[in-house]
C-alpha cells in the first residue's frame, strides 16, 4: 500500500494510476482537511466486493470452511464444463 498526499497526487496522477493497475496494489491519498482516500484497479475492487458478498452471510461462510476443508483433505469432485 502507498501514501501520499493530495498535492503530489495532483502533480503526478498518471504515474500514480500507472503504479496502482501494475502492482494491483491500492493509493491511499491524504487530503488537506485530514480525510483519506482510497484508489484501487477495478480488477482489485471486484475481487474485494465478490470477497464481501461470498462472506456476507453466516451459511456461505460455513459453506466455504466446509468446501476449503474438503480441498485441503483431497476429497474433490472433477466435473466436465457445459458448454452452451
Amino acid at each position: 500500500m502507498n501514501v501520499t498526499t493530495i498535492s503530489k497526487f495532483r502533480k503526478d496522477a498518471k504515474n500514480y494510476f500507472d503504479k496502482v493497475i501494475d502492482d494491483q496494489d491500492t493509493l491511499l491519498i491524504t487530503r488537506n482537511d485530514g480525510q483519506t482516500v482510497v484508489v484501487m484497479s477495478l480488477s482489485q475492487y471486484n475481487s474485494q466486493a465478490e470477497t464481501d458478498y461470498l462472506n456476507s452471510t453466516s451459511a456461505n461462510r460455513e459453506h466455504l470452511r466446509k468446501s476449503i476443508q474438503s480441498l485441503k483433505a483431497g476429497r474433490l469432485e472433477k466435473h466436465e464444463l457445459i458448454e452452451d
